[in-house]
């Protein structure tokens, strides 16, 4: 059976791999035995340089299991508790109310800070975690939601636990996760890397890669408008930032079945959901997003993105099995998913599909005098507001608290963004838009004019 599962994952990635359908690694494992461990594609894309197994990648939220691990690994030893308050640790924190378990498990409603920084940083200097900090004490920004009012995905919150557990154990981030969980672990390869903050140069570093629609090319992040915030905000810790390769994630996935990591205890309260205030529950742990299923019992993974990196480590802790997926080149998330979905139907010995990658994004060629019709400022029915402009004879969309994104033309009228999958639609009337219809996921949202 498991040679039988061996042979099928091969097919499918030297499939995607022959094809340049895929530029990264992946490990497949069953009771506690490795099915299959590849890598295709470049590691760097200028030399040509080739991705090996070992290759180093930048984990993005895929480091939140091991801020939330930490944050475990204090509590055990009664250095702090879950339902300590942040100002116990902060004091003067101005968000009254939120304890580390609202940080762990996204129900603070604090800020989101990558709004704010990129509409007001200073992009020549690079954040670091003390600059989240002064931007919560200081800007008086407003929360989301009362706390455990409600769920938002809070990358603010995980800095804030990495804050958290500088203060508790008298280490760096980057030290502690070193001596408590790296080492112990065996994690020889994995470190807390910042790599435009404090370079160092490693042989078997995966450079990220992006599309950039222009050129028609894949590009560093650093050197794309749209994603450049890639430089200035590296230095921040907790929510990203820990590097790793995909044998190393194994023997963390594995030390997670034992007890000398941490106790049943702390894995219990850690693969609970989260119950708010007004008794629902939202399947997400402490830094793992939690699924039941019937076929395949209890799930618990996550992923992260960042430009350039797209990572998941998915646990099927009922059956023992393991797959972990590390790329370095910007892919459509559907397509991504496509791939994961065929090598988890492959674990269960389910018939699957292998997928077809679309077609990199391509612009079509409009007179650039167009866009002034379209320049103004929108709002959606929810009140959301939506600003385009136009600059450099390019045409941009901004959406309260989001970054700005380039729209690209597919028709005079219908447009495109460079890494979603959505797609933009003006409504003209006397010559000037009136409205714009967004379509994303089978959905169609309209934003009218307001100026």
């Amino acid at each position: 059976m498991k040679q039988n599962k061996r042979k099928h994952l091969k097919t499918l990635f030297e499939t995607l791999g022959e094809k340049y359908q895929f530029n990264g690694t992946i490990l497949a494992a069953e009771d506690s035995e490795i099915l299959y461990h590849h890598s295709f594609g470049y590691a760097e894309l200028t030399e040509k340089r080739l991705l090996q197994t070992n290759s180093l990648f930048e984990l993005a939220s895929l480091s939140k299991p091991f801020t939330a691990l930490g944050i475990i690994l204090l509590e055990e030893k009664g250095i702090l508790g879950y339902e300590d308050k942040v100002e116990r640790w902060l004091p003067g924190f101005p968000y009254q109310g939120i304890t580390i378990r609202h940080l762990l498990h996204h129900t603070s409603g604090l800020p989101d800070y990558m709004g704010w920084f990129v509409s007001n940083w200073d992009q020549h200097k690079i954040a670091q975690n003390q600059d989240i900090v002064d931007m919560l004490m200081n800007e008086g920004l407003p929360n989301y939601f009362e706390p455990n009012e409600g769920w938002l995905y809070s990358n603010t919150g995980y800095v804030l636990l990495a804050v958290i557990i500088e203060k508790a154990s008298s280490m760096s981030y980057a030290d502690f996760m070193n001596t408590r969980i790296f080492s112990p672990v065996g994690m020889s390869e994995t470190r807390v890397y910042n790599r435009r903050l404090r370079p160092e140069r490693i042989d078997h570093y995966a450079y990220g890669y992006v599309y950039d629609v222009h050129s028609e090319t894949y590009v560093l992040p650093d050197d794309l408008e749209e994603t450049n915030y890639v430089v200035y905000l590296d230095g921040i810790q907790g929510d990203g930032t820990v590097n790793s390769v995909t044998s190393d994630l194994f023997r963390f996935d594995q030390a997670l079945y034992q007890d000398d990591l941490i106790s049943n205890a702390s894995k219990k309260a850690a693969y609970s959901p989260v119950r708010l205030n007004n008794g629902g529950t939202i399947d997400y742990g402490f830094g793992w997003v939690l699924q039941n299923s019937p076929e395949k019992g209890r799930i618990v993974s996550h992923d992260g993105g960042w430009p350039g990196y797209s990572t998941a480590m998915i646990r099927y802790i009922d059956h023992r099995k393991t797959l972990i997926y590390l790329s370095n080149k910007e892919e459509e998330a559907k397509y991504e998913q496509a791939i994961l979905k065929a090598a988890e139907h492959i674990l269960f010995g389910q018939p699957y599909e292998i997928p077809e990658r679309p077609a990199d994004k391509k612009k079509k060629a409009i007179e650039p005098a167009i866009y002034a019709s379209y320049v103004g400022s929108y709002s959606f029915q929810d009140g959301t507001a939506a600003r385009v402009t136009a600059e450099n004879e390019r045409l941009y969309l901004e959406i309260t608290g989001q970054l700005r994104l380039e729209l690209f033309p597919s028709s005079e009228t219908r447009f495109f963004l460079r890494s979603l999958s959505v797609e933009l639609e003006f409504m003209l009337g006397d010559d000037v838009a009136k409205s714009f219809i967004l379509y994303e996921n089978g959905t169609e949202e309209e934003a009218v004019r307001t100026n």
